[in-house]
């Protein structure tokens, strides 16, 4: 398939999202590889500013929100903490994480 028809099928959020938190350790692991599993959090330090220390980053395991304290930046989903963290629109961090997860994009999302 052509990057251009990839780019026109429709995005299933939901199903990527599901997708995306059943693998968040490995993908947490991968993208912020100097944090840690803090009981149900991942602690790192935010890749997007001067963060000497992990802390004020956090990650919650088990619904995918995540936070930075000392910023206010904040996010539901790992779709939205893949479009943080690489600077990218939600639509495109969907399309970038399905395929890092091995999802067909489109109505149809399985692995």
């Amino acid at each position: 398939m052509k990057a251009k028809e990839f780019n026109r099928l429709p995005i299933d959020f939901a199903a990527i999202n599901r997708a995306g938190l059943a693998a968040l350790p490995r993908l947490l692991a991968r993208w912020l590889p100097d944090g840690k599993r803090v009981g149900s959090e991942w602690l790192a330090r935010n890749p997007r500013r001067s963060d000497r220390r992990a802390g004020s980053f956090k990650v919650n395991l088990r619904t995918g929100r995540w936070a930075d304290f000392a910023t206010g930046d904040r996010g539901g989903d790992p779709i939205a903490l893949a479009a943080f963290l690489s600077g990218m629109g939600q639509a495109d961090a969907a399309r970038k994480l399905a395929k890092m997860l091995g999802l067909e994009v489109g109505n149809r999302a399985r692995l």
